[in-house]
């Protein structure tokens, strides 16, 4: 029998088809992180005040300045040890029954009533709308910004699991092009949402699509490539999506109304969907659907497209993975080290969503300018990829892995205590933080491969990757309403958050240079592995004495 990565050897394991297919794919990663994180634009709550259409008449009658008018209509209150003009609270005077005039300096308001803001609110947003904006979400309402995010992740939680099933069950790209054609509808819709609540929803059928599509993706040229390719290329098709957050807040500048921005957020998976005539199905997933006429001409064709030459051994090619073991989530938790490995990786997937995108958010509530800041905040990403690569073969994925959580949550703590006043210093150490857990969140995806036997490897990254999602869902709520209490409260939870996952990946082995399991003991009981190991390469080097035999072929790589 001759396996799919048998053929790769003649066909290029990561040839001009398999380059110009990732080339394609990386672009799927770039408006995910619009849909991921667009709320900091879309969802920007301003400046903003009680509005009273009596006294705005005056202001435009009599010339009066913003601050003036908002002075007239808005008591000062206490605001976490800060005097502010209220932002929920109006003075409850009828203008329209009281003799004003244009000069107003000697009008006492100290001892008039306050009331909540009756006509709504105004804005202090330069011409620009966001959804906040537009269906004055603030004060009483201000919790419903959290659900733009908590539907989005609730999307992400249902459409992982569906659309892995789907990918399984017809194909990975069918299930990629059913994707984007979900999400440019549900994208388009969201642009029109005539009210929030239809908003919602919408949004909720967009995070269906979105990331599935984009799981789709990755599990396609993981698939297509050699062995020794795969880490590199999946490492990579995350850092796009690095891209993808530098661009954003370009957009988000030029464009002023969060409506337009949510079309050209959406227009790429339109495109997307020509992939049909550029990407081909996986042959891996063909020749275990037994489909193997199909997986030898899309093979032919990468040799070809390679200017290789495929021998007659492909006639004999079959699928490799084959198992008789059937998976259960029992598998992940009934021994003791399953369990650990278990309960650490989901943790520590919670608190990567939970640190990423509370960090991510919360720079449209600092008060800067939140394009330079979101802008400034994105290009740290992108050594991340890079560290990851230079580390993981040379000193191991435990402690990379358990630093980058550690030097976030310390981040966190630090940038939680340095005053407004050192505000480069302050941004310098934020900075690093977004880095730490840009990195941890990379690494999390392929350590959680390596710890889990092959029968049982794809429910347990499915199983972890759900607290992913749950950690998207609780994020906007942990930040938002905990910044009410103390703008720098959130940071003490995410640093909290951060230094106990780096504390627990310390408890799990070092995978590197270390063969994937293939069976629960393989976990158990590592050095009878390593044992078992040892003895069946002793074996084929007696049986083959005059070849050379690499002790690595299974070694972790993924």
């Amino acid at each position: 029998m001759t396996t799919f990565d048998d053929i790769l050897e003649e066909a290029g394991k990561f040839g001009r088809c398999q380059k110009r297919i990732f080339a394609l794919l990386c672009m799927v990663s770039m408006p995910w992180a619009g849909v991921y994180v667009g709320i900091v634009f879309q969802g920007f709550t301003p400046d903003h005040w009680c509005k009273d259409s009596a006294v705005v008449e005056r202001r435009q009658g009599c010339g009066w300045s913003l601050a003036h008018s908002r002075g007239l209509t808005v008591p000062v209150v206490n605001n976490s040890g800060e005097l502010q003009p209220s932002t929920c609270e109006q003075y409850e005077v009828n203008w329209n029954t009281t003799s004003l005039t244009c000069d107003t300096e000697e009008l006492d308001l100290s001892k008039v009533p306050t009331t909540a803001c009756k006509e709504g609110w105004e804005y202090d947003y330069e011409g620009r709308q966001s959804f906040v904006t537009e269906f004055d979400l603030v004060c009483a309402d201000s919790w419903l910004v959290d659900m733009y995010q908590a539907t989005l992740n609730i999307g992400f939680l249902v459409g992982s699991i569906a659309i892995g099933y789907l990918a399984d069950r017809f194909g990975r790209k069918m299930s990629f092009l059913m994707s984007n054609l979900l999400n440019g509808i549900a994208g388009i819709l969201v642009a029109v949402a005539p009210n929030y609540v239809t908003l919602l929803v919408f949004r909720t059928f967009y995070g269906f699509g979105v990331k599935g599509g984009w799981v789709a993706g990755y599990v396609l040229i993981t698939e297509i490539v050699g062995v020794e390719y795969r880490r590199t290329v999946g490492v990579i098709y995350q850092m796009f999506f690095s891209v993808g957050i530098l661009i954003l807040p370009l957009l988000a500048y030029f464009i002023t109304d969060w409506r337009w921005l949510q079309v050209v957020i959406t227009v790429p998976y339109i495109i997307f969907l020509s992939y049909y005539w550029l990407i081909p199905e996986s042959p891996r997933w063909l020749l275990s659907q037994n489909r193997k006429a199909q997986a030898v001409e899309i093979t032919e064709a990468m040799a070809k497209e390679n200017k290789k030459t495929l021998s007659k051994n492909i006639e004999t090619m079959a699928d490799d993975n084959a198992e008789s073991t059937t998976a259960s989530f029992l598998d992940l938790i009934r021994t003791p080290k399953m369990r650990k490995h278990t309960l650490i990786l989901s943790y520590n997937w919670f608190t990567s969503a939970v640190v990423y995108q509370g960090l991510i958010m919360r720079l449209g509530i600092l008060g800067g300018n939140v394009y330079i800041d979101f802008l400034i905040s994105g290009l740290v990403e992108f050594p991340a990829a890079f560290l990851i690569l230079f580390t993981i073969e040379r000193i191991g994925r435990r402690i990379p892995f358990a630093s980058a959580n550690i030097v976030a949550g310390a981040a966190c703590f630090i940038t939680a205590f340095i005053p407004d006043s050192m505000f480069w210093f302050k941004t310098v150490v934020a900075c690093i933080g977004r880095l730490g857990i840009t990195m941890a969140f990379e690494m999390v995806v392929f350590v959680n491969t390596e710890l889990y036997p092959t029968f049982v490897r794809n429910l347990g990254v499915s199983v972890c990757s759900t607290l992913c999602d749950i950690g998207g869902i609780v994020a906007p709520f942990l930040l938002y309403r905990l910044a009410v209490i103390w703008l720098e409260l959130p940071l003490i939870i995410f640093g909290s958050l951060a230094f106990l996952a780096g504390g627990l990946v310390l408890l799990l082995p070092e995978t590197r240079g270390v063969p994937l399991p293939d069976t629960i003991d393989d976990i158990e009981f590592p050095e009878r592995a390593k044992e078992k190991m040892m003895l069946r390469n002793q074996q084929m080097t007696n049986l083959l004495p005059n070849k050379d035999v690499s002790t690595n072929k299974d070694t972790a790589t993924v």
